[in-house]
């Protein structure tokens, strides 16, 4: 069984230092000694460093939520990849679906970034020695079966100029927009991220050739909690998931990595 990848999305959450060192020691404390899965957090940028001082035995992976693709110059209020993996980051999440498309925008989408922004935080990440972990979903699933255009789209275009090498470095998150958030839909199934992933897969072997792509890994992050993590480990056969409220409860996200764990 591959090893499983777990990463806890904290957003723009906790408001202050002393609270993320607090969640990040429960978490700590939840993680069994020998563990199995690949644990990444991704807090605010601003606790990235403060964290590293306090991930004492090195137990989990420092991850970042947003990296910009030029490495030092006239950008005020970016943060460059280099600056991401010199203070302490090894992975950083790319093309999320809240700056793709911004919730501030009317009924929570609009224009955000593009494909082609994203392509090249993708390669900047690369080139800085990060992992990027790499959104891609659609915000609705039409009889035609349109969406897997929609999808295919996303992928070539944000990883184009990848060379061959690089792309089993890069994890696909899977995140169908329908299923997430406030203006959820419904639930998304296993059935489905299996059917998605087979076809992320055809997409990157077309482009990649089959070799290539082999130990790429494909999770699932449409609202992660306790009560599904088996259900798409089993039926779904993710690689792991990508956890947004549910990894700010050390409680909740204790549970999915001992469900991974078993």
């Amino acid at each position: 069984m591959s090893k499983k990848i777990i990463i806890g999305n904290w957003k723009m959450n906790p408001l202050s230092p002393k609270q993320a060192e607090n969640l990040f020691r429960s978490i700590l404390k939840a993680i069994p000694y020998k563990l199995k899965a690949n644990v990444i957090i991704c807090p605010p940028a601003i606790y990235l460093g403060f964290l590293k001082t306090k991930n004492y035995k090195l137990k989990v992976n420092l991850g970042a939520q947003d990296a910009f693709y030029e490495e030092s110059g006239a950008y005020t209020g970016e943060i460059s990849a280099e600056m991401l993996y010199y203070i302490g980051a090894r992975y950083v999440i790319l093309g999320h679906s809240e700056r793709r498309s911004p919730p501030s925008a009317p009924s929570g989408g609009g224009e955000g970034e593009s494909n082609l922004i994203i392509n090249k935080k993708v390669r900047a990440s690369l080139s800085a020695g990060l992992v990027p972990i790499l959104c891609v979903g659609e915000k609705e699933r039409d009889e035609s079966h349109q969406y897997l255009n929609f999808i295919k789209k996303q992928i070539e275009e944000c990883l184009k100029g990848v060379i061959k090498s690089s792309v089993s470095k890069i994890i696909i998150a899977y995140e169908p927009i329908w299923a997430i958030g406030k203006n959820a839909q419904r639930a998304a199934v296993p059935k489905e991220f299996l059917e998605m992933s087979i076809f992320i897969k055809k997409v990157l072997s077309d482009k990649f050739g089959a070799k290539a792509v082999e130990k790429t890994k494909i999770i699932y992050g449409g609202s992660v909690n306790p009560k599904n993590t088996a259900d798409f480990l089993m039926e779904g056969e993710t690689d792991g998931f990508l956890v947004g409220r549910d990894s700010l409860d050390p409680k909740k996200f204790r549970e999915i990595i001992k469900i991974c764990e078993a």
